[in-house]
């Protein structure tokens, strides 16, 4: 089972979709759910999100934080989408008071000012290799954004992009995984990246 995790934020309907049709021959069937129960169940997670850091809150105050750390902490692959990328570090300057999973010691901040944003619309990724999320996918592949804040380079970049200053478009360690910008609206290659999520092995 595919959990897509529902805290009352993102673009819900477009991931589903985007999920079933990357994995419509793998018998994929995803299930949008705010219970801790049925992602403690899960095989795989998925944690989209468009918006204000602080809708993160949603995940401590019902369980699912805990939850998602259980079952990373099994090797269960997760996903997480532009806010539920930023969601993965020590926190957001944008919501000082919200713990982020901490999976990565950095915090995400704004883009620097006198650069216009948010920053919305295609551009390119710098793939470093190894990745197993962007298996398949050429470098200098376009896909889409929209998003004020950004995520440091850190160890775990596996994809770049530049917006006045290069960020983090795409993070890696071992089955942690998130991505700035949005799958479910780029097209194949967001299609591709999906399908190779769902493909993942448990680590």
């Amino acid at each position: 089972m595919i959990a897509v995790v529902d805290y009352k934020a993102g673009n819900l309907t477009s991931v589903m979709k985007a999920v079933r049709t990357a994995g419509a021959d793998l018998g994929v069937e995803p299930v949008l759910t705010d219970d801790p129960a049925v992602v403690l169940l899960s095989g795989k997670i998925i944690l989209p999100g468009v918006g204000h850091f602080a809708a993160t809150q949603f995940l401590e105050k019902h369980g699912l934080k805990a939850a998602i750390r259980e079952k990373i902490a099994a090797g269960v692959p997760f996903l997480g989408i532009c806010v539920g990328l930023q969601w993965l570090f020590a926190g957001s300057t944008e919501a000082p008071e919200c713990a982020g999973l901490c999976a990565l010691p950095e915090l995400c901040d704004r883009f620097a000012p006198g650069r216009k944003v948010p920053h919305v619309g295609w551009n390119s990724l710098s793939l470093r290799p190894g990745s197993r999320l962007f298996a398949g996918i050429p470098d200098g592949s376009f896909v889409y954004f929209t998003h004020s804040y950004r995520a440091p380079l850190t160890n775990a970049t596996v994809a770049v992009t530049e917006y006045g200053e290069p960020f983090s478009a795409a993070v890696e360690c071992g089955n942690i995984m998130g991505v700035q910008f949005h799958p479910e609206k780029s097209a194949e290659t967001g299609l591709r990246l999906l399908r190779n999520f769902l493909e993942l092995p448990p680590c």
